[in-house]
């Protein structure tokens, strides 16, 4: 990262002072990373971004009163929000999902080593997801796991109604972003420059109304079920 960048500010939420401690730690060790205020439950995370106004929240899914899926989709409807990386373990796979859908840009365990916790840090700062390889799997499964049919049904109908609304182009963008690919990838899949890529991306945005690339290709998934 640019050492003439102001330090990325964080914010980290749990409601273990241990795992808070462990975390500052962690990352005030960093020269471009700063955490600027710690918060041990949902309605206390809330009142520190909105005086702190961090670039990055870290956040436990599961914390008691209001939890970490309910803090992320109200964080994340507000005007200008942070970028949220959501702190997991394994028993967590519903909730996990749930916050991609809300708008989480990615998610790590807590056992993660500290120079993943920071790289990943780093990543999602610049906009970009974030998957643990280690539940990355877990968190595929809950996603496709049968469900009611009325559930499935709804989804996939709600989830196609919104892709509707894209050009053929925009949509094949969709689509390359749910296989995964970055733009360069998708420039060279579709035939077309990068810029067009990220014009595509930023209309895919306003049109679905999402923040980030893992809620479009969840978007794609659900609508293939």
């Amino acid at each position: 990262m640019d050492s003439q960048r102001e330090p990325v500010r964080v914010v980290i939420v749990d409601d273990e002072q241990l795992v808070r401690m462990a975390l500052r730690l962690v990352i005030d060790g960093e020269p471009d990373l700063t955490v600027v205020a710690e918060a041990a439950d949902g309605d206390a995370a809330l009142t520190v971004v909105d005086e702190q106004r961090p670039d990055v929240v870290l956040m436990d899914v599961r914390m008691p009163g209001r939890d970490g899926l309910s803090t992320t989709r109200e964080l994340l409807a507000r005007p200008m929000p942070p970028r949220v990386l959501m702190l997991t373990t394994f028993d967590s796979d519903d909730l996990v999902l749930g916050a991609l859908r809300a708008g989480a840009l990615g998610f790590v365990l807590k056992d993660t080593q500290p120079p993943q916790i920071l790289d990943a840090v780093r990543t999602v700062a610049e906009g970009n997801p974030v998957l643990s390889p280690a539940a990355t799997a877990r968190v595929i499964a809950a996603a496709t796991a049968p469900q009611s049919p009325h559930s499935r049904d709804s989804s996939r109908d709600a989830a196609r109604r919104k892709l509707s609304a894209l050009t053929g182009r925009e949509l094949e963008t969709a689509q390359a972003i749910a296989d995964g690919l970055d733009n360069p990838d998708i420039a060279r899949r579709l035939n077309i420059g990068i810029a067009t890529v990220k014009a595509h991306t930023s209309s895919l945005f306003a049109k679905l109304a999402v923040h980030n690339r893992v809620q479009i290709a969840l978007l794609v998934r659900d609508a293939e079920q």
